[in-house]
Formats: C-alpha cells, structure tokens, sequence
C-alpha cells in the first residue's frame, strides 16, 4: 500500500479522462473524474487477470454499465498498457479504438458494449450465471470474480429490478457492483427524480450492501475484500463519489459536484481546463502522458498481475492432470463447437404448432448438449421451453447443476443475461417468451445484434393466431420489426440477425439445427401455437427437403413452367398448399410454392439460386400473416402480397382464419383475382 502513488493514480485517470473529453469536444469527463478511486484500486489491488493473455478464459471480469463514463476504462486500461498514448488522444475519431462508448474488445480489456442504461451490469449478472454453472460442473477453482460499475441512472432504469431481484435470488457470490453514487445525473440532481433507499432495495432483493465514501482508498479496498470473501450473496459497493472530483475554476477554488460536469468537457462549464489538469498533477503541454511513478507502478504491476497468473495457470494445470476427461470437456464447452447431432433422429406427431416441434427439439438437446442454458419468462409450459426443463432442472440457490433459468416476468432482463452468458464464453443460452413480448426485449436483441453474440431467441405464439387472447398478444408488426435486423450489417460485414419462421416440424427441427450451427450472430425461432397441417413432402423425406431451408428458401412444391409462384412462410405455407390444390383441381394452373424462412439468408445467396426459387418472370403471390411488407421484398413490384395491415381481435384462431381472409380457399379466390390482373396488363 502507497497512498502516494494511489493518489497519483487516481488523479492520472482523471486527468486522461478530463484531456480525452476536451481534446474531442464530446464526451462525459465528471463521473469518471469521481470513480478513478475505486478503478485504481480494483485493478491494482483484486483483479485477476493475465495481461499477456487477455482472452484467458478464467480471468476476472469488468462489465460497465454507464458506457459514458468510457474514459474511465480507456485512461485505466492505458495505464494497464492496453492501449497506445495515440489511442486515448484519439477519442471518439473516426478509426480509433476508443469510440464513445464502450464496443466490445476483450484482447484490451473490454467485455462489453455498453451505453444504454441498465443492460451492462445485467450483462454482468449473466456472466457470473456462466461461471456460477460452469463452476458447479468442472470445480471450485474456477472461482473467478464478475465486477460491474453502474450509475445513478443504471440504478434507476427499471432493468436494474430484474438483474437485482435475480442476482439475489441466485446468490450470485461472485458478482460484485460497485455503485458510483454521486447524485448527479445528466439533466439534474437524483433528489429530483428519486427518494428511494437504494441499499435497502437491493438488501430486500438478498444482496449483501455497503456504503463507502468512493474516495477513500482504505474504505474501498475494505468493501472489495469483505466483497470477495462473500460466499452467499451478491454485493452492492454503494460509493458515494463527487461528480468532477479534482475540477476548479481559473483562479484555483474547487468546482465538483456540479450537474454541468456530467456530459461535456470541463472547459465549457464553470471549472478551467488547464488549472484542473495542474491540479491533477499533469502536464498541461502534455495531457496524454502516464505520469513517471504511476508508469513505473503500472509496469511492476503488470509483471505481477502476469506471475499470479501463471500461479494460477499452474493450478489449472494440476487439476486438469488429474481430471482428464473433465478437461477435455471444459476445452470442449470453451470451443464453441457442437457435439454430433442427429436432428433427422427427432420424432414429430402429424400436425404439430412449431412450438410443441421446438419442444421436442429441446428435449432432445437436454439431453445432448450440456452447455446450454435454456430460460423462459414465466412461459415454459406455454412456449414449450419446458421440453427441456422436463430433462433438466432449474438453477437453484447453492445449486446450480441444473441448465433452465427461470426468469420471471421480466423479458429485457432476461435477454440481457443471456448476451452476459454467451460474453463469458462456454455456454449456449436460449431465452423464450411469446412473439409480442419481442417489443419488451428488443435493446437487447439490438446488443445481441452489436456484439455478434449467438444467443438464440425463442418466439411463440406468432401472429393473429394467437386467437381469443386478442389484440395485445398477437403480434402483427413484430416479424416486420425482426426482419429489419436481417438487413441490417453488423461491424463484421455480415447480417446482424437471423430470423426464422419454419413452416412445419420438420422445418422447426431445421431451424434449430440453422440456429445452433449460426455461432456469429443472434438467431430467431418465430413459432405457432396452433398446430399446423405438414407440408408433403415431395419424395421420400420431408426432413431432408426442408434442409433446404439453410439457404433461406426452397420450394417446397415445385412444377415445370408454373402459372404463378405462392411465397410464404410459417403456417401460411400450408394455407398456401390447400390453396394449391383447390387452384390445380378447379382452375387447371401449375403452381409452385416457396417457403422463405429467411429472406436475409435467402438473399444472401446467389442469383441463380434465388431465380430457381422466387422467379422474377412468373407471377409471384405472397401470403403473410404479417404486415405485407414481410414479403414484398421477394415479390418484387410486380407481384402481390395479402398480407394484414391491421390489428387483430380477440376470436378463435380459426374465426379469424375465415375472418381475415386467410384459408385455402379464400387465398385461391385471391390467387385467381391477382392473376386477371396480371393477365389485363
């Protein structure tokens, strides 16, 4: 302990942050100004990790939750060697590696993309979810620590009920969030928008809660060892910091706490920008710099930080000596890859909604994968997620042996987890809700999308369908919303999602198999509740032929010279083979069907392929459940989509069939009514 070079340290964060904001006149310099105490002394003092391998997969890990304080984990990390003088100079620039908020970059550091309030430390929750299974399978040496950092507006964003309630609920021991408390936010002061008892709340939800002054190094490294030595309960480190800590005004007099200090560079407020770096104990002519005995520290201590880890390491090691089958299974879970499956192999009954498909599915992965974490809103009896909670059992308090989360009512939290667990790496998280209940997650699904992260997303209940629930649970506009993501580039070039509608089981099977063999972006199973007539198969195996569903798209009947070519997909496929046959037997026209569970994946593929498909020189009529706009992109404007562009209403599922125009012999009628048209012009 040298309460110097702390002090040093802490004001060398300050100062990189104050400079990075003012250098690219954006920025939020105050809050990291008040949370550089606690950083210094987390990193330097508690956080295990290898710097000369930052990928190392038991590592201890920082989740941020306010994104906006990224100065804060760009002047650390500097300090930590992760990053170049030129790159914290570079803040916020085209090209740099320090962008506004924090983007996911593990190799410096970085475990998570953040910046919308409340989903970083839930990602947190979900990692020590992660560890908190893997541990219970491979041993109590894997005891790694999950650390998040979140604000005053992170607390009040109504995810933080969901992550607090569950982390509690878990006694999740291994995480342990630091609250930067400095009753400041943006636009005013907390006491304007809240009077509750944070350490209160989070004590009724089972964590264990301390408040510290955030400055105070002793203090802070009391709370972290109390915190680390905690074996029943999550903990909250409630440090009561000062917005701007280390600002003063041109003639030297402190200008902290301040509600102006929050989002913009100091020098636009009431403090002065050099005067503050003096009193940080900076270079003015050189802001950027390291200071000489805080880089002298910094480097002694990452030698330190590298041999505790080989000491570590060589614990591993000896354990995997001894444990080699377990081993190879952990190098197994950590690679990513599948064991051999044989989804040809899983049984269906005739006429199944996708849902009780998606079940059967799930009970045979129970079964077959064992790194999986499948959870439910409080809906596993009805999105059937509960094929595989049947061969499981759910993730208990002191047991976590089991691989089903129950999340409760509380869809946003629930996908925020699953993007923690699929970040911590050696699991498979799914998560399951109703199709409508979509809306509740979708910035998380937009952060699955942002990150690349492989969670798989369960939606049932798709569509008007639904029936007697009415219009508040049947999702017409969702697989519009979903698709938008398919056209959507992630940073790697690649569609951002994938989202699947299959037509029958023998598609539903597919869709799992597409969705487990996608392991770079998000993927999504849309599913019936009703069940769904199979679409025939046109040879021996309907399994085989709906494999074409890997390329978006295939025809599922298919003639020479069609008259017209009937899109689709989901259960309007099969609405669209009863309307087949009534348009062959009583108007003698040739007709083709193509089931499209993904126009982003269908149109991935080349031409060739989607001209054999969807082509362009035939009449095209699409059906959808849906807003038109589902598929108009593939019928081109010459063609005609039947589609809904309204609510629905509360009626038996086949009422509204009839209703809306959407049996076979109603889609015929309109077949035969978009074919005049085409035959007059």
């Amino acid at each position: 302990m040298n309460k110097q070079i702390d002090q040093q340290s802490a004001d060398n964060i300050r100062a990189l942050a104050v400079a990075m904001v003012e250098k690219a006149n954006s920025g939020h310099p105050g809050g990291p100004m008040g949370g550089a105490d606690f950083m210094h002394i987390l990193y330097s003092e508690f956080f295990n990790y290898d710097p000369s391998d930052m990928t190392w997969p038991f590592r201890d890990r920082f989740f941020m939750d306010a994104g906006h304080l990224s100065t804060l984990m760009y002047a650390q990390y500097y300090l930590l060697g992760n990053y170049a003088k030129d790159d914290v100079a570079n803040f916020r620039q085209w090209g740099s590696i320090t962008p506004g908020h924090p983007e996911v970059d593990v190799a410096r550091g970085i475990e998570n993309t953040s910046g919308p309030l409340g989903q970083g430390h839930t990602m947190g929750v979900g990692a020590a979810i992660a560890a908190k299974f893997l541990q219970a399978r491979f041993g109590d040496w894997m005891n790694h620590k999950i650390y998040g950092f979140i604000s005053d507006g992170g607390i009040q964003e109504e995810i933080s009920q969901g992550a607090g309630r569950i982390a509690g609920h878990l006694g999740l021991s291994n995480f342990i969030m630091f609250f930067d408390s400095n009753d400041i936010q943006l636009s005013t002061s907390t006491d304007e928008v809240t009077s509750e008892d944070t350490a209160a709340k989070y004590e009724a939800w089972g964590w264990k809660v301390v408040t510290i002054d955030g400055h105070d190094h002793d203090q802070i490294r009391k709370a972290l060892t109390d915190a680390n030595n905690e074996t029943e309960k999550p903990t909250l480190i409630i440090g009561k910091t000062i917005m701007g800590k280390g600002c003063v005004t041109a003639d030297g007099s402190m200008f902290e706490g301040y509600c102006e200090l929050h989002g913009q560079p100091i020098g636009h407020t009431g403090a002065d920008y050099e005067k503050t770096l003096i009193n940080l104990g900076a270079d003015v002519e050189n802001p950027f710099d390291i200071y000489g005995d805080v880089s002298e520290f910094y480097k002694n201590l990452i030698a330190d930080k590298t041999a505790k880890a080989a000491e570590k390491k060589a614990e591993i090691n000896a354990w995997r000596q001894e444990n080699g089958a377990l081993a190879d299974k952990l190098d197994f879970f950590l690679s990513g890859h599948l064991p051999e499956l044989d989804f040809e192999s899983i049984e269906h009954k005739a006429g199944l909604a996708t849902r009780a498909a998606s079940s059967n599915v799930l009970g045979y992965l129970a079964e077959n994968v064992e790194n999986m974490i499948v959870s439910s809103a409080d809906l596993s009896n009805s999105d059937k997620t509960d094929g595989f909670l049947k061969k499981s059992s759910a993730l208990q308090k002191g047991d976590f042996s089991g691989s089903f989360l129950q999340a409760g009512v509380a869809e946003l939290t629930m996908a925020c987890i699953a993007n923690g667990i699929a970040l911590h790496g050696g699991i498979i998280p799914v998560v399951a809700t109703f199709f409508v209940f979509s809306d509740y997650m979708k910035p998380a699904i937009r952060l699955s999308a942002i990150q690349e992260l492989p969670v798989k997303y369960v939606w049932t209940h798709d569509a008007f369908r639904v029936g007697e629930d009415g219009p508040t649970h049947q999702p017409v506009e969702q697989e519009a919303q979903i698709r938008l993501l398919e056209k959507l580039k992630n940073h790697s070039g690649n569609a951002s999602f994938l989202a699947m509608r299959p037509a029958d089981s023998a598609e539903a099977t597919v869709a799992w198999k597409m969705a487990l063999d996608n392991t770079n972006t998000p993927s999504g199973l849309i599913l019936s509740r009703q069940g769904i007539k199979d679409v025939p198969a046109q040879g021996t195996s309907r399994y085989q032929e709906a494999l074409g569903a890997e390329k978006g798209g295939y025809l599922v009947k298919e003639v020479e010279n069609p008259d017209v070519v009937l899109v689709a997909n989901g259960s309007e496929v099969s609405t669209l083979v009863a309307a087949a046959d009534i348009l062959e037997s009583q108007e003698n026209l040739k007709v083709s069907i193509a089931s499209i569970i993904s126009e982003g994946l269908f149109k991935e593929q080349s031409k060739e392929y989607q001209d054999s498909v969807v082509p362009k020189d035939k009449p095209l009529f699409g059906l959808t459940a849906g807003l038109p706009v589902n598929l108009e992109g593939l019928v081109g404007d010459n063609g005609k989509v039947f589609g809904l562009d309204h609510f629905g209403y509360s009626a038996p599922a086949g009422v509204l069939d009839e209703k809306f125009g959407f049996t076979g012999e109603q889609a015929s009628k309109n077949i035969v009514e978009y074919l005049n048209t085409v035959l007059i012009k």
